[in-house]
């Protein structure tokens, strides 16, 4: 855009030295218009400057677009403030000591007690009890086991013999069933060298208590089942000594009666409702 100013001075040579430097710029930079003469006078009466104007070039001062009338007469509509959604207050922290008291207390675990351990005196030398303690401890090594038999002869006669050691789990088996094969074997082989022997019954851990228990409360729950419905109940097959058990927990209670079906090692204990038909 081209912009101008209007010097003064002595001479046209100074009116457009004064318009250069007080434009910053240079001779050929601007164009120079004499508007009038330098006059003397006479006497110092009536003496007149140059006048100049100097055009140059330079940037536009307002490049926005000129406003229309009807643009200029409307205001701007004020634009709508929202409300500001309300500041979430922040959480409170809780003092450690009052977290804890929220937290429910532990129960302490009390240390599991040790089994007692209990204490077998040794065989009497050349007694049965002793050669069945020698045929069970052969029997073990055999199996891979490294359990150690102690057997004893209680009031009913009967020799009992208790496995000791790691791992029975594998010498009792599922219900019983190895503990009651190495059972058989040795009353099988006590039976061979002839004469009077006593029957042999094999323990691990306490096994054939609990497993009586067990049978005992079956037999309870059994017998209430057959005497609120009236009909018979068949059990799962056991051994003879299992079936001994649910005979004699049952022989004394009023209107069951108790009998055995099948065939080893299927045989099986009925719980009947009333008396057992002859």
């Amino acid at each position: 855009m081209e912009k101008f100013i209007i010097t003064t001075g002595k001479t046209i040579d100074l009116a457009v030295e004064a318009a250069l430097e007080q434009l910053h710029l240079d001779r050929d930079s601007v164009s120079v218009e004499v508007l009038e003469n330098a006059k003397s006078g006479f006497l110092g009466f009536g003496s007149q400057p140059a006048k100049i104007k100097v055009c140059y070039e330079g940037p536009a001062e307002d490049n926005a677009p000129a406003l229309s009338s009807a643009s200029r007469s409307k205001p701007k509509a004020e634009k709508k403030q929202q409300p500001k959604p309300a500041a979430k207050p922040a959480p409170e922290n809780k003092p450690a000591e009052r977290q804890q008291e929220q937290k429910p207390a532990r129960r302490e675990q009390k240390p599991a007690e040790p089994k007692p351990v209990r204490e077998y005196a040794p065989a009497p030398e050349g007694s049965e009890e002793q050669r069945v303690e020698i045929f069970l401890k052969g029997l073990l090594e055999h199996m891979g086991s490294d359990a150690v038999p102690h057997a004893w002869r209680d009031e009913s006669d009967v020799c009992r013999v208790d496995f000791v050691g790691e791992n029975l789990g594998m010498l009792i088996g599922r219900r019983g069933e190895t503990l009651d094969a190495i059972q058989h074997l040795a009353n099988y082989a006590m039976s061979q060298g002839g004469g009077k022997h006593c029957r042999i019954t094999v323990d691990a851990e306490g096994y054939r208590a609990k497993r009586e228990d067990a049978l005992r409360a079956l037999a309870n729950k059994v017998a209430g089942k057959v005497l609120k419905y009236r009909r018979n109940v068949m059990l799962e097959p056991m051994n003879a000594f299992e079936r001994h058990v649910i005979h004699a927990a049952l022989q004394n209670v009023e209107g069951v009666s108790t009998f055995s079906t099948g065939t080893e090692p299927n045989r099986r204990v009925v719980v009947a409702y009333g008396e057992k038909a002859e």
